[in-house]
C-alpha cells in the first residue's frame, strides 16, 4: 500500500549507509565515555558495567562511534513520524557487499 489512508499508521524500514572520516579517535572515544557516563543505565540489567563498557568504547573507536550515532534523530521534528527503534553500528574497512554503492559491489558492473 503505497499512500496508505491519513489515519492509519505504516511502519516502514529506512536503511541508511553514511561513511565518515575520524580525524580525532581520542575526541570521539572521550565524547562516547562522556555520554555512556551521563546516561542512566540500569547496570543490573546489563550484560557488563560501567567500567567494562567503557574500555570497551576506549578500545575500539568504531563502537565509540556506533555508541554516539543517533538514528532516532534522523526523522526529529518530522510531522506524522514517530522513531519507533533501531541499530547503528560502525565497522573499519570496505563497506560489506550489501550496503555497496552502486558500482562497487562484487561482480556488479558500475551504469
Amino acid at each position: 500500500m503505497e499512500n496508505p489512508p491519513v489515519s492509519a499508521p505504516l511502519t516502514l524500514h529506512l536503511y541508511c549507509r553514511i561513511d565518515v572520516v575520524i580525524t580525532d579517535a581520542h575526541a570521539l572515544t572521550d565524547g562516547a565515555v562522556a555520554e555512556l557516563h551521563a546516561a542512566d543505565v540500569d547496570w543490573s540489567k546489563e550484560d557488563d558495567d560501567l567500567q567494562a563498557a567503557t574500555a570497551e568504547l576506549r578500545g575500539s573507536v568504531a563502537f565509540s562511534l556506533g555508541a554516539v550515532a543517533d538514528v532516532g534523530r534522523l526523522v526529529d521534528g518530522v510531522p506524522g513520524v514517530e522513531f519507533r527503534g533501531g541499530v547503528c553500528w560502525a565497522e573499519p574497512g570496505p563497506p560489506r557487499e550489501t550496503f555497496a554503492p552502486a558500482g562497487q559491489q562484487e561482480g556488479r558492473q558500475q551504469p
